[in-house]
């Protein structure tokens, strides 16, 4: 399972983000947060010292990481939400990359991962969609390696 540390990890490693960064970043959604939370949100899960990263603390990074590459919007800043799932990190990414669809599809394309405009377009419905779908770990999992390719290519 894809737990909110490995999305925070992976998400700092494909973006190269200083721990100091990070910290700015939980600024930006005004979340406050020490290096040493950071530190140990970042440990491996096999680590003992591990922390386990709140669906809350995650949505602020998030709404963060938005504020960081699209600039801080007026007003006050969203609430972040309490509990998380993968439609909700995926659209998140999503505003935050400022991607289209034909860019989201090329995202998934890069981790070798078939979808269809339409598949796409179901993660981001209201759950009382009937054409929703819900966004499974290996679909989010292809899609962060997706970008991990698009923006750390390894040689």
């Amino acid at each position: 399972m894809l737990s909110n540390n490995d999305v925070l990890r992976r998400i700092r490693y494909i973006f190269d983000l200083k721990d100091t960064l990070v910290v700015k970043i939980f600024a930006l959604a005004e979340s406050e947060v020490s290096l040493a939370q950071v530190a140990g949100w970042l440990k491996k899960d096999e680590d003992e010292e591990v922390v386990k990263l709140k669906d809350r603390e995650l949505a602020a990074f998030l709404n963060g990481f938005i504020s960081f590459k699209r600039g801080k919007r007026d007003g006050p800043q969203p609430v972040p939400e309490k509990s998380l799932n993968n439609n909700l990190i995926l659209q998140k990414l999503k505003i935050a990359l400022n991607l289209k669809t034909e860019e989201l599809l090329a995202v998934f394309e890069a981790a070798d991962f078939t979808l269809s405009q339409h598949e796409l377009s179901a993660f981001f419905r209201k759950p009382e969609h009937k054409n929703y779908r819900e966004c499974k770990d290996q679909v989010l999992r292809n899609f962060l390696m997706g970008l991990q390719r698009q923006h750390r290519p390894t040689p």
